[in-house]
Formats: structure tokens, C-alpha cells, sequence
């Protein structure tokens, strides 16, 4: 998934929130977290926790889609099978990692990782932190596959069910796990980043897990999806077409392949939000506005690494500044998803589904005129360090 990225820009405080819903709104039953926002007490509090997540959530609401719905899924079993099981590939005709890095168990392998390294010398720092950020966001990997399961009506509920939901989470799963470790292979053999502490980030996000605030629902959830995957689809072809102008066509081919498979993943979840908007218009368009109005948040949003407290910030507006995932991109893919779905062309809603529909069809151009805004007061950008890079300062 990578998603995989967000403009996370939306997560900082330049950016106005888009009528985020309060505590007293959010429907129950609800789960408070307390705070685990570090503090000058968090050293010792360290000591006495193995492991403690680095950020707090909101509020968190449970199983909120009425009983009655989970039978809408149940009935789409046999429709899943015919129609987003036919966008997953083969294992035998699946691309590997392996296609596309030195051989090691060839004679000609020191040579090979010798020009991998040799090309990788030409790319600038501030490009390996993007890359950094979009494999440690592809590594979370169990985080998303536990987020699917969670999902009501749609689970694999013995880990090895036959249900087409079951069999499409964990073959999505395997097809996406494939993403981390090449990008995680390729950094290893450049030499330029700082693995141990990427491993590190990639066990304290695991550790930590997302908050996308899907409540159990597959409404939410796949509405989630589908603009994740589009998001990862944009961010890894943006790596490939940088990777390109530095010079390094085998690492463009790598960040290509992973953006299509992301394209592929997208296809299929953006048709079954267009058949649940067939079926059920009024309750998917009053998800689709939920889910805007709580914000995309993205997968990697409780990043990291042990020394940066707002480390997916810092990786966010890097790749903002690179053009590889802005907050263009967000308002872009909420346009693509609003005409893809016919959302304007809905009727015979509700008036709660009619409000729905007229916030989502107009949030796109909202949000592009206050990122336009921001943009105007926009400070001068500062350098920071990044530990991945072995503490090497990056324009923000």
C-alpha cells in the first residue's frame, strides 16, 4: 500500500483540518489511548516499558457499520471471485526481486553490486530519503494485512479461509510484500543510507501499527485502500521518473514495476467501492464524505526512528518538495475518485447523502486553493538531519 505516502502536509499544523470531526460526534462504542506523546519524563518511563508507541491516536471507534451491511458482503463473496480476484497474478508470472538486483550467486556478482554503487553515487541525498521513506512505508506490510483483517465482513477469519475477501487480503499481501524487499535489497547494496537505523524505524512503525480510522468498516476501509493505492501509484512513479534524470535506469525500472503493481491494486479496489456505490449509493457516499472529512492519513504517519519526533513530517515535506507526493496529488486523486465513482451523478439520495455528495465533489478545489494559500506564507525551508543518511542534513 504504499502508500505508501501522504501529504502529510495536511497532518501539520500550516494546515487547516477539513471539518475533522470532534470527540463528541464520533459515534461509539469508543476506545480513548492515552497519550504517549514523549516527554521529559519518557526516558525513564523507557525503562520501564519495553516498547511504547510514539504517538497518539484519536479517538478510536469500533465497529460502527450497522449489522445488516455485513450481509452485503457476505452476498458479494461469489462477485469478489469473478471481479478483483482477476487483478492478482500468478506466482509463476509475478515478477521477484531477484529480476532485478546483481546475482549473488554469480561470478560476475562483485561486479555487478560494484556499478549498482557506482550509479547510486549520483543521486542526491534528498532522493534517498524519499526512497527510504516509501520502502520503510512498504515494509510496514503486516501493519495493513492486520488493518484488512479487521474489517467486518470481509476478514479471513481463520487465516486460511476460502472466502474471495480472505484470499485477495493475503494474496494482495504477498504481491505487495515483494515491493519492501527490493527497494529494502537495492538501499542495502547502495551504501548509502544508514540500515540499522531503517531497520530500526521499519520495527518501531510495525510496533506502532496506523490509525486510519476505518472503524472496522469496508465502506471506510476500501474507500481507504483505494486512495492509498492510487497515492503509491503517483509517489513510486515519481521515484522512477527522478531516478531517470539521475541517470540510474535499473533503479527507474525498480520504482516503475512497484508503481504498477500499485495500479494494478488500485483497479481493483476502486471497482468494488464502485459496485458497493451501485448497491448502496446513499451509505457509500456518506462514507466517502467520512472519510474525507476525518482526512487520508497515511500509512507510515507514526514514523520513527528513535531521535525525530516528527520524522514523517520531515520525510513528507522532502518528498513534497521533490514533487514526489504533494498536496496536489491529494486533491487530485480525490478529483480522479469523485468522476471514477460518477459521484455527482448520484440520485435519489438522502438529504444527508445529497450533503455528503455536494461536500465531496467539492473538497478538490478546497483543498488545492488553501494549499495555494500555504504555499504563499510558506517560510524559508530549513536543513535538518536524518538518521538514515547517517545524520547528513536535507532541505526540507
Amino acid at each position: 500500500m504504499a502508500l505508501k505516502l501522504n501529504p502529510l502536509l495536511f497532518q501539520s499544523q500550516k494546515y487547516p483540518s477539513f471539518g475533522l470531526p470532534t470527540a463528541a460526534n464520533l459515534r461509539s462504542p469508543k476506545v480513548f489511548m492515552a497519550s504517549t506523546l514523549r516527554s521529559s519524563s519518557k526516558e525513564v518511563e523507557n525503562l520501564k516499558r519495553p516498547f511504547s508507541p510514539p504517538r497518539e491516536v484519536h479517538v478510536q471507534v469500533t465497529h460502527s457499520m450497522p449489522p445488516q451491511k455485513i450481509e452485503i458482503f457476505k452476498s458479494l463473496d461469489d462477485w469478489a471471485e469473478k471481479n478483483i480476484l482477476m487483478h492478482l497474478k500468478s506466482v509463476e508470472k509475478s515478477w521477484q526481486p531477484q529480476d532485478f538486483l546483481p546475482d549473488p550467486a554469480s561470478e560476475g556478482f562483485d561486479e555487478q553490486v560494484k556499478e549498482l554503487r557506482e550509479r547510486a553515487k549520483e543521486i542526491p541525498d534528498d532522493y534517498f530519503i524519499v526512497l527510504v521513506g516509501d520502502m520503510i512505508t512498504e515494509e510496514a506490510l503486516p501493519t495493513y494485512q492486520t488493518m484488512l483483517n479487521t474489517l467486518d465482513g470481509v476478514r479471513d477469519e481463520t487465516g486460511a479461509s476460502l472466502t474471495s475477501w480472505a484470499v485477495w487480503t493475503r494474496a494482495w499481501t504477498a504481491e505487495e510484500n515483494r515491493h519492501g524487499d527490493l527497494l529494502n535489497k537495492y538501499l542495502y547494496l547502495s551504501g548509502r543510507v544508514d540500515m540499522k537505523q531503517i531497520e530500526k524505524t521499519i520495527q518501531y512503525l510495525i510496533g506502532s501499527g496506523m490509525d486510519p480510522r476505518t472503524e472496522n468498516s469496508p465502506y471506510l476501509g476500501f474507500i481507504y485502500t483505494s486512495f492509498q493505492e492510487r497515492a503509491t501509484f503517483i509517489s513510486h512513479g515519481n521515484t522512477a521518473r527522478l531516478a531517470k534524470e539521475h541517470g540510474d535506469m535499473k533503479l527507474a525500472q525498480i520504482c516503475g514495476t512497484i508503481a504498477a503493481d500499485e495500479k494494478r491494486h488500485e483497479t481493483a479496489y476502486t471497482k468494488i467501492v464502485e459496485k458497493l456505490f451501485e448497491i448502496d449509493p446513499d451509505g457509500t457516499v456518506l462514507a466517502f464524505a467520512d472519510m474525507m472529512r476525518k482526512k487520508i492519513s497515511m500509512p507510515a504517519h507514526l514514523m520513527y526512528d528513535g531521535q525525530d519526533d516528527n520524522l514523517f513530517e520531515h520525510f513528507s515535506a522532502v518528498a513534497q518538495r521533490l514533487g514526489v507526493y504533494t498536496a496536489r496529488d491529494y486533491a487530485d486523486i480525490l478529483e480522479f475518485l469523485v468522476g471514477r465513482w460518477n459521484v455527482e451523478k448520484l440520485t435519489g439520495l438522502s438529504g444527508e447523502g445529497q450533503k455528503a455528495q455536494d461536500f465531496v465533489c467539492g473538497l478538490a478545489p478546497r483543498i488545492r486553493r488553501l494549499e495555494e494559500r500555504a504555499q504563499g506564507r510558506t517560510k524559508q525551508a530549513s536543513k535538518i538531519p536524518f538518521s538514515w543518511i547517517f545524520d547528513k542534513e536535507v532541505m526540507l
